[in-house]
């Protein structure tokens, strides 16, 4: 069995979790219900199963080379880019003006997973487009919006990223990419960039490259970083490519996973200087890219919750065709597949719900993002976008660590199959594992959460989110149905946690700051999993609505008994990571240097 989009379960949760159809009122999104989500997704799921799935080993096997100074992609892949860009996948969720279809992100995050089921190394040239459009759309001058938006959302163009540098990682306020301005208004810019995704490829007529860069003068550190806009080829007045600009790629890396994807160092300015065009404001740079980046950590979270899709999808099957050893329970006289020992059950069950809440999560964070930018009423613009904000970071660092122990128990179900390359299921494994580094690390993400989204207001927003938790255990507890008991009080224990470890982090960030720190990605884990188990426990009632009803009683028992999974066994763990985080960080930070 290859890959087949999870439509039916992604249409549930637009429906109950997310309420598409009263982000469907508002205005932009008229006509963008749960009629249009079926239809997009359909149309999405029968591109990809037929056209990027095939592809996906065959970019394992033969990943992009560089060779003479260009970057050559995998066979079939600027093809497959050819029936992506003309069927108009890359403009679903921006704006008409431009040439996009305007459909809420709800939507475009659905599909969006879709793609990097089927091949999450092709997916992140167009996940990068997508955040310069975000960047441009946002800060872009008229001037840069009219000659760069309609090519890149039509992608005709593609788009990158360029942050990193050899002397500079995460630690930005270390660029030395600088800019000099020129008579003309543009700037000459000079520098090397590493780790840029999609750099330089054959499947677009032209890159561009957003930039951090320092102008002559600037003030150190943060604050003196500008945003550029850096063409591969320059573009002439009647909006046709022109000359090529001063911008080559000196080497793609040999990568552990995501293969095909060629990641570039870039050099600008080698000879003469790359022409750039100044972004918004000068010094403003990182507030800008920050667009750019928040839009990018969320489509990776999407990104971890697609390739664990994947990874369930074949350890499920590989576990109903194996056959090895007779069921414990003696049910069967026989060898038996694989999938009657409990073992492998749990196995694939983890999987299974992992995946589950956390697409229901990232659902409802896309879904906050619609009501936070089209909303009529300001008040609910801003609540939905605190929530969504306090989401992003949970979206982008407990799915994709979650997706590492998904993939690796995919690996587990095969066995000893499942450690030879030809079989498939390492190489989910193996791309999973960037995910929780790239658009800023697990730990990063946490800080993020712990300084800006719980701390700065001193837990407001995570009180209030908790409260909204409270309501849907109200809901369980008078349910008649004695399952939903059962999760309720896990997810009181759960909520209960989340708490403490607020109210910790509140009291003692500005007088024991290592303390909270040493507890800053439990306390992300923490969270993602109380917000994932949240969801899943929304959508146990909502199952058990139609069960009562007689309506499609596979999908919803499965349903309901993947909620009660999820929290005995996934939320239960919350209780105990509190206490490692209110009590344990002494032993994380006491231990000599010298002695590691």
């Amino acid at each position: 069995m290859s890959y087949i989009a999870p439509v039916k379960d992604m249409l549930f949760n637009m429906a109950h979790l997310a309420g598409l159809e009263q982000i469907a009122q508002m205005p932009a999104f008229e006509d963008a219900g749960l009629e249009t989500a079926q239809a997009v997704l359909e149309e999405c799921a029968k591109l990809n199963e037929s056209v990027l799935v095939p592809l996906n080993w065959e970019g394992d096997k033969n990943p992009s080379y560089f060779k003479d100074g260009h970057v050559h992609t995998t066979p079939g892949f600027k093809e497959a880019y050819a029936q992506y860009r003309e069927g108009g996948w890359q403009g679903l969720q921006h704006p008409p003006a431009f040439g996009g279809q305007g459909l809420p992100k709800t939507i475009g995050a659905a599909c969006g997973e879709i793609l990097n089921s089927a091949n999450m190394s092709f997916a992140l040239c167009p996940l990068l487009t997508d955040g310069a459009i975000e960047a441009l759309l946002t800060a872009g001058s008229d001037d840069l919006k009219a000659i760069y938006l309609e090519k890149l959302i039509s992608g005709e163009w593609t788009g990158t990223m360029n942050l990193t540098e050899p002397q500079a990682g995460s630690d930005l306020a270390a660029v030395r990419t600088r800019a000099e301005p020129q008579p003309d208004g543009t700037y000459k810019v000079f520098g090397t960039k590493i780790y840029i995704t999609y750099g330089e490829h054959d499947m677009a007529q032209n890159i561009v490259h957003l930039v951090l860069a320092r102008v002559q003068g600037a003030p150190e550190g943060v604050k003196g970083i500008s945003l550029f806009v850096v063409p591969k080829f320059l573009v002439n007045k009647d909006a046709t490519v022109g000359a090529r600009n001063d911008v080559h790629c000196v080497s793609i890396e040999h990568k552990m996973g995501i293969k095909a994807s060629p990641t570039a160092v870039l050099q600008y300015g080698d000879h003469g200087g790359a022409i750039g065009y100044l972004v918004g404001e000068e010094n403003r740079g990182l507030e800008y890219m920050f667009i750019m980046m928040n839009a990018a950590r969320y489509a990776v979270g999407v990104q971890g919750i697609a390739v664990a899709e994947r990874s369930y999808q074949k350890a499920a099957q590989f576990a109903r065709d194996r056959v090895q050893s007779r069921p414990v329970d003696g049910s069967m006289k026989t060898s038996a597949p694989i999938i009657h020992h409990p073992d492998v059950r749990r196995m694939l069950m983890t999987m299974r719900a992992y995946t589950e809440g956390c697409r229901a999560m990232a659902t409802v964070a896309a879904a906050a993002y619609d009501a936070s930018h089209h909303h009529p009423d300001a008040a609910t613009r801003k609540e939905n976008l605190a929530f969504y904000e306090f989401l992003v970071p949970l979206v982008k660092g407990f799915s994709t660590e979650m997706s590492l122990e998904v993939t690796s128990l995919g690996v587990q179900v095969h066995g000893g199959m499942g450690f030879i390359e030809e079989t498939g299921a390492a190489q989910y494994y193996r791309d999973a594992k960037i995910l929780t580094i790239y658009e800023g690390t697990t730990a990063i993400q946490a800080n993020d959460l712990v300084g800006r989204k719980t701390a700065r207001d001193g837990g407001q927003t995570a009180k209030a989110i908790a409260s909204q938790i409270e309501q849907t255990e109200k809901q369980l507890k008078a349910h008649s149905d004695a399952r939903c008991h059962g999760v309720a009080k896990r997810l009181a224990a759960a909520r209960e946690a989340f708490l403490d470890v607020v109210e910790f982090f509140v009291t003692e960030s500005k007088t024991n700051p290592n303390a909270v720190y040493a507890g800053s990605v439990p306390y992300l884990m923490l969270a993602g999993n109380l917000m994932s188990g949240w969801q899943m426990a929304r959508a146990m009632l909502v199952a058990l609505e139609h069960i009562a009803k007689g309506d499609d009683l596979a999908f919803m028992q499965a349903k309901v008994t993947t909620a009660r999974f999820y929290a005995d066994h996934i939320l239960s763990k919350a209780p105990g990571v509190r206490d490692s985080i209110v009590a344990g960080a002494d032993s994380v930070t006491e231990m000599a240097l010298e002695a590691f």
